[in-house]
């Protein structure tokens, strides 16, 4: 995977692939259960835990689904005290005057605010939010119309390639750039909550680092923090993962959210892994190349031998430490005679030879 890329991303104050960590993005989505006392509590944890952004979905029961699919149907999650499917929706959605308040909740604790539009409208509303990026779903990679209207906003914009072929991918990012916006990231995601871990297909964040000439992040629905951090290491620099208080909270995503501990360890180990992952070349630190003359052999007389000896293999042995003549120019001195007495179990040297 290109870990440098030749199109430089800025997500508001970010710019991608270029920090100390990678852009990690807490999805509260609808995990605050309609509830801004939970989402300020949610916020505020997560500002704790070092992440750069918070995201919301931004849709209405009627720009999400068709009416057949709330009709005589019971709410999922009864808790609430809802019980029909449209009243939930209608409870769990953002309203204009929720979004304003979602954004001013998440600068409030120094966070970046953002949100995933499901219509146009959301899009412009959005836009007018100043948001510093666009989510675009996974469900949408298939609607040209929805993308090149996202497009044509001139923002930053992440695309989730969930349930997507190369083909859909391929026309996507096309769309992007036919609209002149090169400000796009992808996001590699496996649209199973949660994935089975055979079904995660990391190494696909390679090929699509190889494929399109734009930073490719991870959207993770895995339970914990290792598959995440996994795909740290492997290059990734955004990390989304849908966030809550408590995974046995009531609500659609929390059981496959990560709780603030988590998120705060995926900080953590991430700045531990990218100082690990280091540089592609092959570079030996000045403290790791001091340790060759404590750690490497030399060369050594496995015998007595008088002056006169002509040294043979059977002479030598290769022992610490690694100040004298190196085992690779062993066969330099077979054949040489010696011109004093040595002992066994000494460095070889130069001048013990004619």
């Amino acid at each position: 995977m290109k870990l440098q890329k030749t199109i430089d991303v800025k997500l508001g104050k970010h710019r991608v692939g270029h920090e100390d960590l990678p852009y990690i993005i807490a999805e509260l989505g609808a995990n605050f259960n309609g509830d801004f006392e939970i989402a300020e509590e949610m916020v505020a944890k997560a500002a704790q835990t070092g992440i750069q952004a918070t995201k919301f979905q931004s849709w209405t029961k009627e720009t999400i689904m068709t009416r057949a699919l709330y009709e005589g149907k019971p709410a999922e999650i009864t808790s609430f005290g809802h019980s029909t499917q449209a009243e939930l929706f209608d409870a769990l959605s953002l309203t204009e005057a929720d979004h304003h308040k979602a954004k001013a909740l998440c600068e409030k604790y120094g966070l970046e605010f953002s949100s995933t539009p499901t219509s146009f409208r959301d899009v412009d509303l959005l836009v007018d939010l100043d948001v510093p990026f666009l989510k675009i779903a996974s469900m949408d990679l298939n609607h040209p119309a929805f993308i090149s209207y996202i497009a044509g906003k001139k923002v930053p914009v992440i695309l989730s390639t969930g349930m997507g072929t190369y083909e859909e991918i391929d026309a996507a990012v096309k769309l992007f750039e036919e609209a002149g916006n090169d400000q796009l990231v992808l996001l590699h995601c496996t649209s199973l909550y949660p994935p089975e871990d055979n079904e995660i297909n990391l190494l696909n964040l390679h090929d699509l680092g190889e494929r399109y000439n734009y930073p490719v992040g991870y959207s993770d629905h895995t339970l914990g923090v290792t598959i995440p951090l996994a795909a740290v290491a492997m290059g990734a620099p955004v990390i989304e993962k849908h966030y809550t208080l408590d995974k046995g909270m009531e609500g659609w995503d929390h059981a496959v959210s990560a709780t603030p501990d988590e998120f705060a360890k995926i900080v953590q180990e991430s700045k531990t892994i990218l100082a690990a992952r280091g540089q592609k070349q092959r570079v030996l630190s000045d403290r790791e190349a001091a340790q060759k003359p404590t750690f490497r052999r030399s060369l050594v007389y496995d015998a007595d031998l008088e002056a006169g000896t002509v040294l043979t293999y059977d002479d030598i042995t290769y022992k610490r430490p690694g100040t004298g003549i190196s085992p690779a120019d062993y066969q330099s001195l077979i054949g040489k005679k010696l011109r004093t007495a040595v002992s066994a179990d000494t460095l070889i040297s130069v001048d013990d030879f004619d």
